[in-house]
């Protein structure tokens, strides 16, 4: 009954902070126009208060990435504008990868008991597979930029990928995209849409890069299977 009443507290808490996300048009302010006219004061600002202004991103960052609302990709560019690259991309990949665990607990808590009771046994072959593989598909999908970052949070969520695993692997996989994002962040003025930071060229390193570990993976068992003696 209390596992019941804290679950219902915290869908409320989750509806109403991403209401008031809407509600309030709080999404004006996580646009590439908006940050570009700000950046000057936002730097200047950081320069007089550094660790205030740290503390106030982080926690930003995270509350965005982990109710999934839109403004990830600009608290990005933000992070490279304000803190450079090396700074901003540290700053910027543990605070996605909180975020994205945060969101991933959330998912689990409030759905996974439900989704698997009634569906289990049709998903038990992706249980399996994820839980024999899943740092493998985790890995895989968070090098691949075309895919939704807070689907990625939400679906694993439902899985019996560990803890753990989902944040490391989140944050290893997260990290190539991570670094090319606040790079460009550092040049922000040239920036006229997101479309342009990711080129095709650079979509398709990721994706092999990203397949590059499964492939080994299955190449392997692959080799070793056929190297198994066979049964008399």
């Amino acid at each position: 009954m209390n596992q019941r009443i804290v679950k219902i507290a915290l869908v409320v808490l989750v509806a109403a902070l991403i209401a008031c996300f809407f509600i309030f048009d709080l999404g004006r302010y996580f646009n590439l126009e908006f940050i570009k006219a700000q950046r000057d004061a936002y730097q200047s600002y950081y320069q007089q208060n550094p660790s205030i202004t740290i503390a106030a991103y982080s926690a930003i960052y995270i509350a965005v990435t982990a109710l999934s609302l839109p403004g990830a990709a600009i608290m990005t560019l933000l992070g490279g504008a304000l803190f450079g690259v090396v700074t901003g991309t540290i700053i910027v990949s543990f605070c996605s990868t909180i975020g994205a665990t945060l969101a991933f607990l959330v998912a689990r808590f409030l759905l996974r008991d439900s989704i698997q009771g009634k569906f289990g046994d049709k998903l038990e072959t992706i249980n399996n597979g994820i839980a024999n593989e899943g740092m493998f598909y985790l890995f895989t999908m968070r090098l691949i930029p075309v895919i939704p970052f807070f689907v990625i949070n939400l679906v694993m969520g439902l899985t019996p990928i560990r803890t753990v695993q989902f944040f490391f692997v989140s944050q290893l996989g997260m990290f190539p995209g991570t670094i090319v994002f606040v790079n460009a962040g550092t040049q922000l003025a040239q920036i006229d849409s997101l479309a342009g930071i990711l080129s095709p060229a650079l979509l398709l390193s990721f994706v092999l890069l990203g397949l590059f570990p499964l492939i080994a993976k299955k190449a392997i068992a692959l080799v070793n299977r056929r190297r198994q003696p066979k049964a008399s």
